[in-house]
């Protein structure tokens, strides 16, 4: 039996940060109904999919109610009758309706949600759960854990240098294990971290103290998983956003706390040297978005570290054909609405893995409750997955979704 599409509805609704995004409700010919909705970002770069928003007064112009409409009307018409299962031929529409690079017509916002939901439609078709309709059936790992404990940089009040402070968990036997790790290391962080001082903010459930270094940054962490008896499972890393230090006039970085100004040779020197102090052993978007030449430098001076591309990539398939042009890293961020449909974020990621990079998947600031990209990153095999702290309803979905995975593919 061929599943068509019947009909798909646009609606605007607020994300975990409370800015608007699209939510998009696909239903099947034979009765199927499925929800999916765009996430999105703070820190973004300029090669990722353009979000459509209002302008105007409506939530200080963020709302989307252009970018909804446009899927109930435009891309429902444009897809209508088209089968469910044939999610290469979906996205296709998808792309050649929007007509632009970075789908700035429609809006990436719009075209992501019927993506994800028609993916959702065709697993519920076919019989399969998503990871496996997205997958195959060729054995996946469930992604080790990357969580951001601490928020520093531009977003944070904290006045970090840094913005995510990264707590990997390799090591667990199971997620599950890990996940109960990381809940009661984030308890002893936080009883830390007021000892020193009187109050400790949060953003997006990371902790966001105003702590004077990324040395008490990473000591906080590494006490804290000492003193929980899992420091052999535990490894650090940075999520450098360096687009949001970086000053274009002067070439040079400018740190947060102290106002620094770093030239990317002496930044590579810096991150050389927490690397060889600390555990760290994920270093991401360490310079602006087109410094491929000192991504390459800083790679070969820590052979043994994951230099990720954010936004040097984008999730991009010829923006990451450049960074392995110039050897500029080993790591492919993904995130799936920086390139706007599931086939082409999926194409991204098996490239990156036939050319030797790992994967780290991730989520975005902005999330909703939808646990797409949790069976994705399983999909894809990602070595790890970027979730932020698991005490935000947006952030346990995906937290909860792969521990249902974890039970179907290794029942315990």
């Amino acid at each position: 039996m061929n599943v068509t599409i019947e009909s798909i509805k646009g609606y605007e609704i607020l994300n975990g940060k409370g800015k608007p995004t699209v939510e998009a409700v696909l239903t099947t010919s034979n009765g199927i109904s499925v929800t999916a909705s765009a996430p999105s970002g703070a820190s973004t770069g300029r090669y990722e999919a353009y979000e459509l928003y209002d302008g105007g007064t409506r939530y200080n112009g963020f709302g989307t109610t252009k970018a909804s409409a446009g899927v109930s009307n435009e891309i429902c018409q444009a897809l209508k009758g088209v089968s469910v299962t044939d999610q290469a031929k979906i996205d296709r529409i998808l792309c050649e309706l929007d007509g632009t690079p970075n789908k700035s017509r429609l809006g990436g916002n719009a075209i992501l949600p019927v993506s994800l939901a028609a993916a959702k439609a065709g697993a519920l078709a076919s019989g399969l759960p998503l990871y496996r309709y997205l997958g195959g059936f060729a054995p996946r790992r469930i992604p080790a854990i990357s969580s951001t404990v601490i928020s520093g940089g531009a977003f944070s009040p904290s006045g970090l240098e840094f913005e995510d402070y990264l707590l990997i968990l390799d090591g667990f036997s199971r997620f599950s294990e890990a996940t109960e790790a990381l809940l009661a290391m984030r308890e002893e962080m936080l009883k830390r971290i007021l000892k020193r001082v009187s109050y400790c903010l949060e953003d997006a459930g990371a902790l966001a103290p105003e702590l004077d270094s990324t040395d008490e940054a990473f000591a906080i962490i590494l006490d804290a998983a000492r003193a929980v008896g899992c420091e052999s499972c535990v490894h650090l890393g940075l999520d450098v956003a360096a687009n949001e230090l970086y000053d274009p006039d002067t070439n040079t970085y400018v740190l947060s706390k102290k106002r620094t100004r770093y030239t990317a040779a002496e930044l590579c020197n810096y991150y050389r040297n927490l690397c060889r102090d600390y555990p760290l052993i994920y270093i991401e978007d360490p310079f602006e978005e087109d410094a491929f030449g000192d991504y390459a430098r800083l790679k070969a001076a820590v052979p043994n570290i994951m230099v990720s591309g954010d936004d040097l990539f984008a999730t991009n398939i010829e923006r990451l054909k450049m960074g392995i042009e110039h050897d500029s890293a080993n790591t492919l961020l993904f995130k799936i609405n920086q390139i706007g449909t599931v086939s082409e974020a999926f194409s991204t990621a098996m490239f990156a893995i036939d050319n030797g990079y790992s994967i780290t998947a991730s989520g975005r600031s902005g999330e909703s409750l939808d646990d797409f990209s949790a069976d994705l990153a399983v999909a894809i095999g990602a070595q790890q997955m970027k979730m932020g702290s698991p005490v935000r309803g947006e952030r346990n979905a995906k937290f909860n979704r792969l521990m249902r995975i974890e039970s179907e593919l290794f029942p315990s």
